[in-house]
């Protein structure tokens, strides 16, 4: 029995001496604990996302009107303030084939300066009603004036009216708006996304959504077209004047858009205006007085869709002013888009795109 208790108890030291290390001094230190490594917490899925890109937000923005803002795009207006920030941009002919671009901003709050604002034309207002949204221009054409006046509806006009007083508090002239630029007047009018919030607010015109209107369109993470033409650049010809190209940036597949051969920069920070999503529409356009005036049909139409390096053709529909703009693939289904900003680019029918 003394034998078999030794032996136990040679075997116990050896097990102490297997679970210790010995300090430089000799003194046993006890062996570092494994633990079992943490599970990983899977990421929280946003609650709450912006209604035109799909993007996440803090807070829930599905239920209040964006702002709509025409901007002016005539060479010695450029650069343009806070086009890169907006969640959608639109561009349309306006006359003598020149183009405007509308920004539609979800929220307004965050967004530096913006201009230079410049005159409405109707079809751009259609574009803005189809999004619930409050229409911000100075000055427009007498058929906007009209049908303004028709429907009794609000504008915020920084050239007539209230909002281009001072005391409105919302729109100033800054010949020097951007530096290293010195414009002429009819370019100078600005205002800012804090002003937009802020004014808008107090009087009660930025606020939830006209009753029972709700933004239908569906964003995925993944939504570049299967089987779709390759298009790493796309050139867009809206007229002899304006040509738009849009060269696709794989390292973060995104768009960056050009025009008159340069960059299309934001004067606010420098940088190219870049978008996920690039949908070129062809619409009828006739002139309609002797300013060279144009009337753009707004109901249906064919064009393409850009994302990811892919193109494909596909169909739209708009029909009556206060409708949203629908986008269709060719077998008729609705066309998803990617997570992101969008350019819509509204060019004649007698315009073709070019692809590379």
């Amino acid at each position: 029995m003394p034998r078999i208790r030794s032996l136990l108890t040679a075997l116990l030291v050896l097990l102490l001496l297997a679970g210790c290390r010995f300090a430089g001094d000799g003194a046993p230190a006890v062996a570092p604990q494994v633990t079992a490594p943490s599970t990983l917490e899977p990421a929280p899925t946003p609650q709450f996302r912006n209604p035109l890109t799909g993007l996440p937000t803090d807070t829930d923005l599905s239920g209040q009107k964006p702002v709509a803002v025409m901007l002016n795009n005539l060479k010695q207006a450029l650069p343009q303030q806070g086009n890169g920030q907006a969640d959608i941009l639109y561009e349309v002919l306006a006359e003598g084939g020149i183009t405007r671009m509308m920004a539609v901003y979800q929220d307004p709050s965050a967004v530096d300066t913006v201009g230079a604002v410049r005159s409405a034309r109707l079809y751009y207002w259609q574009l803005a009603q189809g999004h619930d949204a409050v229409y911000i221009h100075a000055g427009g054409s007498p058929e906007f004036y009209t049908a303004r006046q028709n429907q009794g509806a609000t504008t915020v006009d920084g050239v007539n009216g209230y909002y281009s007083s001072a005391e409105a508090g919302l729109f100033w002239r800054d010949r020097e708006r951007v530096a290293g630029h010195h414009y002429d007047y009819e370019h100078s009018l600005v205002t800012s996304g804090q002003a937009i919030s802020t004014v808008l607010a107090r009087d009660g015109l930025l606020g939830p959504h006209s009753q029972g209107y709700s933004y239908e369109m569906d964003f995925v993470e993944d939504a570049i077209p299967a089987g779709g033409q390759a298009a790493q650049v796309i050139t867009v010809p809206f007229s002899n004047y304006k040509t738009g190209v849009f060269r696709y940036h794989a390292e973060d597949g995104l768009y960056l858009a050009e025009e008159y051969g340069e960059p299309y920069l934001d004067g606010n920070d420098g940088s190219q205006v870049a978008v996920t999503n690039l949908l070129i529409l062809q619409a009828t356009c006739t002139v309609v007085d002797s300013g060279g005036r144009l009337e753009v049909d707004l109901s249906s139409g064919s064009g393409w869709y850009a994302c990811g390096g892919r193109l494909i053709p596909i169909t739209w529909r708009k029909g009556a002013a206060q409708e949203q703009l629908r986008y269709y693939t060719q077998d008729g289904q609705p066309l998803a888009l990617q997570t992101g900003k969008s350019y819509v680019c509204i060019i004649p029918t007698t315009r073709e795109i070019t692809v590379e």
